[in-house]
């Protein structure tokens, strides 16, 4: 049922009773809404209530007296269209100012932290935790335009945006983003924490690298190339699928395995962590001084006594630090008091509810054994715990490792020969010659330090960044497939901001929908390299690895929604007592979903994800952009290019997750059309 305004912000006062309130509120909003009712009409006063109520809601005695108030309401109430139209479009207009240049600010402050330049000193790091925008949303409540925006503007409930959507025109979905920007008003000094706890962890994720030469056998044996330098988790996952196509590989996948649950329990010698000075066996916890040289320049890491002395739980340390600088946001948040609701209510749109509800139902499908017994046939042995990584369904797995490093490294031995090489992939994707030089001339290519991302732009006239790995010896298999994602993301950063037709509805409902458009990107590397495209047995088995892979990951997705609950739940805990939690929740989880199927207990594996660490509650996104990218995959396929419908389907904007899917497919978000897919993809792939 939809909650009345006067419900909704009754609930929004609750939290907000730290503010300093002013008594003479309730007699002065009274006497307003009476005043300006008989000044522009009856039929204006539901606009005068809700606007009144709005700002009464956060005004404080610091915002003025009774007279001053007054003044403000009787100043900056539109009280007719046309002044309406005004404040709209000069909102709209200054805001992507100012948004597009502090991302700009923020971006430049980054350069030495997030792209492969050289050596990080100490202020560079300073520079990359500096949030140049932590002071407009207190700046803005301190000279009063949040005030204007909120007395003209509607702060609309999740319930009522879903209600009430669909019904709404592009202008109205922009007035309720314009108002959604100032839901919180949270003090400058708050959202600086925020920013710096997440600049930390950042960094402290962007270098977790484990050389695998020195990282030894179950016998001692050196199992991994000289040089191989693999950043957690990503890289360490990676190598697990790039080992199913190579003769050693499953020796290879049991140490990864191993060291990836060394690293969730904290049992990981501190000393072996970006460093290859040492050797380690991670069966038998012995760390030695390593007699093998492969790096030409002294690696990242300081030279570090030869100890198995474990990591101090630095990694769960990590974590609570950006729980605390989060939950500092609490107070000021009155729509969504705790991050929970806030990454799902007002940043995803969908009910965490809803959205486990959908996760459930991939984990429990009797579809799930059945696609596990195929995988185990394909194998010739039984599953171990690291096939939820199982990558011999897609059409590289026909390839190795080797073959398809020598092939991305021989195009581009720079990111200036990956630009250069976008157009012709943009038209191997359905884009015509004139929108795929458009598309390449809005992104930037960039070296990236971690494993790469994209930056999207705020400013129509600015490009998108994209950030890949990019070794001295060219771009590596694993360096070009992220590239490949992230320009997906690029993509649609660059229809969503350049080619909507209101500034205040750039961008998709929420970050699953730009992992979905990505993953349409991803799933056609291979043919972009110019290898075969698939068959329709092959198009079957790229349905099982995508059934397979939203299996795993919202297995993942489920641990990290759990944790974010155990922190609210122990607010004092210590980095030990999470480490704990972590491990029993991957562990029980482990045992529901995925022990019936692998036939092992209290694994440990699904608590491997750094995004748990540096980011704070993104890993939903990821099987919830499966679930969409499957949508989206099959209606492009029946559409035919790529290209058109990317554009079209992008071009929806920020609106409610379901009404863009509508709008995008004829379908809500749901497993349902994975699920029936996969079904069809098991008679066709035996």
């Amino acid at each position: 049922m939809l909650r009345s305004v006067a419900f909704s912000l009754a609930l929004m006062a609750v939290p907000l009773a730290a503010f300093d309130h002013p008594a003479f509120m309730k007699d002065s909003t009274v006497k307003l809404e009476k005043e300006l009712a008989a000044t522009y009409g009856e039929a204006a006063r539901p606009r005068i209530h809700r606007g009144l109520d709005q700002i009464a809601q956060f005004w404080t005695a610091g915002d003025g007296s009774a007279p001053a108030f007054e003044g403000f309401v009787r100043s900056n109430f539109a009280g007719n269209q046309a002044a309406l139209d005004m404040l709209f479009a000069r909102c709209e207009k200054l805001f992507e100012q100012l948004d597009g240049h502090l991302l700009e600010i923020a971006l430049a402050f980054r350069t030495q932290t997030d792209l492969d330049l050289g050596p990080i000193a100490p202020y560079d790091e300073a520079f990359a935790a500096y949030d140049p925008g932590a002071h407009v949303n207190d700046d803005f409540f301190a000279n009063k335009l949040a005030f204007v925006v909120l007395l003209n503007f509607p702060l609309t409930t999740l319930d009522e945006r879903l209600a009430n959507g669909e019904k709404w025109s592009r202008r109205q979905w922009a007035e309720a983003r314009l108002a959604q920007r100032f839901s919180r008003r949270v003090p400058a000094s708050v959202n600086l924490a925020v920013a710096q706890a997440g600049a930390q962890a950042e960094q402290y994720i962007a270098q977790y690298n484990i050389w695998m030469r020195h990282v030894l056998g179950e016998n001692g044996e050196r199992l991994f190339p000289a040089g191989m330098r693999l950043l957690a988790h990503w890289n360490l996952r990676d190598q697990i699928k790039a080992d199913y196509s190579e003769k050693d590989g499953l020796a290879r996948q049991r140490v990864i395995a191993r060291v990836m649950d060394h690293i969730v329990r904290q049992t990981i010698p501190q000393a072996v962590i970006d460093n290859p000075r040492v050797d380690w066996n991670p069966f038998t916890g012995q760390v030695s001084a390593s007699s093998v040289k492969d790096y030409d320049q002294a690696p990242p890491a300081a030279s570090a006594a030869v100890s198995a002395d474990p990591e101090p739980d630095t990694r769960y340390a990590t974590m609570l630090g950006n729980y605390r600088a989060i939950r500092q946001l609490d107070p000021y948040s009155p729509t969504a008091p705790t991050h929970m609701a806030r990454v799902f209510e007002e940043e995803r749109e969908l009910p965490e509810a809803r959205v486990r509800q959908m996760f459930e139902r991939v984990l429990t499908s009797p579809l799930v054994p059945q696609v596990a017994a195929l995988i185990a046939k394909r194998l010739g042995r039984p599953l171990e715990p690291f096939d939820i990584w199982y990558a011999g369904f897609q059409p590289r797995g026909a390839y190795s490792e080797a073959q398809l490093d020598a092939m991305t490294r021989a195009r581009y031995p720079t990111p200036e020969a990956y630009h250069a090489d976008m157009p012709r992939m943009f038209q191997a994707l359905g884009f015509s010659p004139e929108r795929a030089r458009y598309l390449a001339s809005n992104i930037v290519v960039d070296p990236a330090r971690g494993s790469g991302h994209a930056w999207g732009a705020q400013l129509s006239t600015a490009p998108a960044h994209l950030r890949t790995r990019v070794a001295a010896g060219g771009m590596d298999y694993k360096g070009y497939n992220i590239a490949v994602h992230e320009m997906g993301h690029n993509v649609e950063q660059t229809f969503s901001l350049k080619n909507i037709d209101h500034w205040l509805l750039n961008g998709v409902p929420n970050t699953a929908f730009t992992e979905a458009l990505a993953f349409v990107f991803q799933a056609k590397d291979l043919e972009l390299l110019g290898l075969k495209a698939a068959d329709r047995r092959e198009e079957a088995l790229t349905v099982l690895n995508d059934f397979w892979a939203t299996y795993e990951i919202a297995g993942v997705a489920l641990v990290d929604m759990g944790a974010w609950h155990w922190m609210y739940d122990h607010p004092d805990a210590t980095p030990a007592q999470l480490k704990q939690a972590v491990i029993k929740i991957s562990q029980d989880l482990w045992n529901v979903y995925y022990s019936p199927v692998f036939h092992q207990r209290d694994v440990a594996l699904l608590g491997i994800y750094s995004h748990m660490i540096e980011r704070t509650l993104y890993l939903p996104d990821y099987p919830i952009g499966h679930l969409i990218a499957h949508q989206l995959e099959e209606h492009m396929r029946q559409a035919g290019a790529i290209g058109p419908e990317f554009e079209r389907v992008a071009r929806q904007g920020r609106i409610a997750p379901d009404l863009w899917m509508i709008g995008a497919t004829g379908a809500p978000v749901g497993p349902e059309a994975l699920l029936s897919a996969t079904e069809r993809a098991l008679s066709a792939s035996q």
